[in-house]
């Protein structure tokens, strides 16, 4: 199998939504530590033991990226690869994926490795994996997929809707001052992801009516050419169902999927937390 996309394991899927002989793809694990317990985000993860450990922390977590060899690994002998991972402001990960292509072109130039920052994590990461699936199987010009993939990802937005961003602010991914905010009594922080790729918390809802208001009106804002919509829901599948119901009554055509998150995004989005990418 000549194409390949790997991700690390910010992206919520276990594997592509369709079948493919033409492209491979493969997911290389966060690791989440908490109280002293290493959890492999992979897809033997049983998710709902990471949410109970965090509910139960006592001393401390974190969360640890993947090593180059780890993605060498799942890059095997693809000759055209895509690497995603998640928003070079938040993780290590970025870099670790550039260590490994650069010791594979070291070692054979004429394979074609591109690395995509998705500025995000979760659904975005999903939809930039359905786009290149959709775009290879259009092409075999690894050019053209590279510009078509980099040209698409430009319009791309992500809206967080947690009720605490304890693990966002212990592990430095945002300030104090915005998580202290966000984390108010009965209170939903709405945060955006920035052009840098770093969270901002953009406003602060009571009940799920005020929270589903801001997103739309942010996709309203934002999400002017928008097709497609991954909401990834931590343990929280009823707001998810009601958001997606929402949306479709003020965009009829657009395409809604919901998925679960995978271990690092519940780590960080924390139980009812949802992740909206489009």
């Amino acid at each position: 199998m000549d194409w390949k996309i790997v991700t690390d394991s910010s992206c919520d899927f276990y594997e592509l939504e369709k079948k493919d002989e033409k492209v491979g793809f493969a997911t290389v694990p966060f690791v989440i530590s908490i109280d002293g317990v290493d959890y492999v985000d992979d897809e033997n993860l049983k998710v709902s033991e990471v949410i109970d450990a965090i509910d139960s922390c006592k001393e401390t977590s974190f969360t640890s990226c993947p090593s180059p060899a780890e993605w060498i690994r799942a890059i095997g002998d693809a000759t055209k690869c895509f690497l995603v991972t998640i928003s070079s402001s938040l993780s290590g990960s970025y870099n670790s994926a550039g260590v490994a292509k650069k010791m594979i072109l070291e070692e054979d130039p004429s394979r074609q490795i591109e690395i995509l920052d998705s500025l995000s994590t979760g659904p975005t990461l999903c939809l930039i994996v359905r786009k290149l699936q959709e775009l290879i199987s259009e092409n075999d010009d690894f050019e053209v997929v590279k510009n078509e993939i980099h040209n698409y990802m430009k319009s791309m937005h992500v809206v967080f809707a947690l009720s605490s961003y304890n693990n966002l602010v212990r592990n430095g991914r945002m300030s104090k001052i915005a998580g202290m905010v966000a984390s108010k009594l009965r209170l939903t922080g709405i945060g955006i992801g920035s052009e840098e790729g770093t969270i901002e918390v953009k406003k602060i809802a009571r009940g799920t009516k005020k929270v589903i208001e801001i997103i739309i009106d942010d996709i309203k804002e934002r999400g002017e050419n928008c097709r497609s919509i991954i909401i990834s829901h931590c343990q929280n599948e009823e707001l998810a169902s009601t958001l997606k119901e929402a949306i479709h009554k003020v965009f009829d055509s657009i395409d809604i999927k919901i998925i679960p998150t995978r271990g690092l995004d519940s780590y960080y989005a924390e139980k009812h937390g949802i992740i909206v990418g489009y």
